[in-house]
């Protein structure tokens, strides 16, 4: 069976459109319609009930799909390992890593970690923390760097550091000719950005409302959005401080001290499956991480 009509009729069987599917694939539509009847001839079966304009599967289509997607994985993982094998790497280690961690510590880790590894092939994908517990369960990858603690069994977690948790605002708020400011004036003159990490807000902001401070809020999903909006002065933030150290460096940030306020510490987890040894890259890729975050 030619495997691009198998490709196409997964593709097809996923979006329920025949012309996203032509997009998707970067051919003709009327060369998708052309793979499903191609198909549905070869199998003696129709896997698509038309509708007007509109497609579904079939309980034909639907008892065939996972198996065409198993045999597409199977070619897939094939082709991969050959590539693997033609550029000398003897072993593989797929990461999963939060937005957060990945734009931290990892780039340079991985750095790190490839040049005394050069056989290992590595691959990173890029998840919410409350997903990567459950991708890494489900064998998808042998390591996860997550900024939560995840709720899955079957885990391994270890706290890879701690993360202390500061209150930045825009660095020409500390000219030398100007007093530090303070911080409770500064919540309230200035919109407060909140959510962009995933677990310490709901706390901080209720222990900031108890003390009285009437606080202006404005929810800033991303880390890398909240700084710039920092930057430009758009408001203040409590940020972890591996997330704005380069900022703090080059002064385009400012740490303003809380003095009477207990701020929050976040952590960074690494996950693995439980209950087995880990691959010799994956032991190798912790104790890279160990010693970059040692003091």
């Amino acid at each position: 069976m030619d495997l691009r009509i198998l490709r196409t009729f997964t593709v097809a069987a996923r979006l329920l459109n025949f012309h996203q599917t032509a997009d998707r694939l970067y051919l003709a539509q009327p060369t998708v319609t052309a793979h499903v009847r191609q198909l549905e001839e070869s199998l003696g079966l129709d896997l698509f009930e038309r509708i007007g304009k509109r497609v579904r599967l079939t309980p034909a289509g639907q008892r065939f799909l996972p198996h065409a997607e198993q045999v597409l994985g199977a070619y897939d993982e094939g082709v991969q390992d050959l590539l693997s094998y033609s550029q000398d790497y003897q072993s593989r280690l797929a990461l999963a890593a939060s937005p957060l961690i990945a734009r931290s510590i990892l780039p340079r880790a991985v750095k790190r970690f490839t040049a005394r590894h050069p056989d290992v092939e590595i691959s990173v994908s890029i998840l919410v923390s409350p997903e990567i517990g459950g991708a890494v369960v489900a064998g998808r990858f042998d390591l996860g760097l997550t900024r939560q603690l995840p709720a899955e069994r079957d885990l391994e977690v270890g706290v890879l550091y701690s993360d202390p948790v500061i209150l930045v605002g825009a660095g020409d708020a500390g000219d030398l000719d100007t007093p530090p400011p303070d911080w409770e004036e500064l919540l309230t003159q200035h919109k407060l950005l909140t959510h962009n990490h995933p677990v310490y807000w709901d706390d901080l902001l209720l222990v900031l409302r108890q003390r009285g401070l009437a606080l202006r809020t404005m929810v800033v999903t991303q880390v890398d959005i909240a700084k710039r909006f920092i930057e430009e002065g758009l408001g203040v933030s409590f940020l972890p401080q591996s997330t704005v150290w380069r900022e703090l460096m080059e002064g385009r940030l400012l740490e303003v001290a809380t003095p009477g306020l207990a701020l929050p510490v976040a952590y960074t987890y690494v996950v693995q499956p439980a209950g087995q040894t880990a691959s010799a890259p994956a032991q190798a890729f912790v104790q890279t991480l160990r010693t970059m975050v040692t003091p």
